[in-house]
């Protein structure tokens, strides 16, 4: 029994050890902009924006790093010990739903993430022709991005358009919008427009259809069959007259003779 409690005790210390030092490193605190958990930061489209990362509880200077993404930031000296800033400009739209880590260095599994939401009105802008043969189908597309997200209406010659059943189909996801035309008619020639608002504004993009005559259709099957027949016809009358074709040729020589 005394052997076996010689042979824990070494354990028990290195137990004791790593427990310490855990408690040493997550007695850390990470505050980004006052928030010491992960959160999402509400901001507009704009020309800057700040995040402060500090660091609390601490007993000795800490190096801190910064992440966009999965991708570091890189640091000038003087900022990165024991609070770090960094400034993202401008604020665009491409910046909403990005993620930017503050981590301390000695530890990485102490962090705090902010994911911006950056809110802007609906992008939409421009017009659109497009041609479409009579009885084809056509579909204009609405790409419209927007934070929040925007409700899309469409209207024909600025009046709200009538979804006639099995004509027309509308699709939406986040930022595209469609309407499928089937079997355009000549009744269908016109502006469609696709008008997107939001709690931030609106956006709005034409479309000029124009339907063309049908273009008539000439069968291959056909063409190939007559431009065979009239090779075989010239093929055979030149076989045909080939006798008579040498014969002129040999009584012009014995002539010449």
């Amino acid at each position: 029994m005394a052997q076996k409690s010689s042979l824990t005790a070494p354990y028990g210390a290195l137990a004791f050890a790593v427990c310490f030092l855990a408690y040493a490193a997550t007695g850390l605190e990470l505050f980004v902009n006052d928030n010491a958990t992960d959160f999402t930061l509400s901001t507009r489209c704009g020309p800057l924006l700040s995040l402060s990362c500090l660091v609390q509880n601490n007993s000795q200077a800490e190096e801190l790093l910064w992440y966009r993404g999965d991708g570091t930031v890189d640091l000038k000296e003087g900022n990165k010990v024991n609070v770090s800033n960094i400034c993202i400009s401008p604020i665009t739209e491409a910046d909403n739903g990005v993620t930017f880590t503050c981590k301390l260095r000695r530890d990485q599994s102490v962090q705090v993430s902010v994911i911006l939401d950056v809110q802007f009105p609906p992008l939409l802008t421009g017009e659109e022709s497009l041609a479409v043969e009579e009885d084809k189908d056509v579909t204009l597309n609405c790409n419209a991005k927007s934070n929040p997200q925007g409700q899309t209406n469409w209207y024909k010659n600025n009046a709200t358009l009538t979804l006639q059943q099995n004509r027309y189909q509308v699709y939406q996801t986040s930022d595209v919008f469609q309407l499928s035309i089937k079997k355009v008619q000549k009744s269908d020639n016109g502006t469609y427009t696709c008008v997107v608002k939001s709690a931030l504004g609106e956006g709005r993009k034409d479309f000029h259809l124009i339907v063309e005559d049908k273009k008539p259709v000439f069968p291959k099957e056909a063409i190939i069959a007559a431009v065979v027949v009239v090779a075989l016809t010239v093929i055979f009358g030149i076989v045909a007259r080939k006798e008579k074709i040498f014969k002129c040729f040999k009584g012009s020589s014995e002539t010449a003779l």
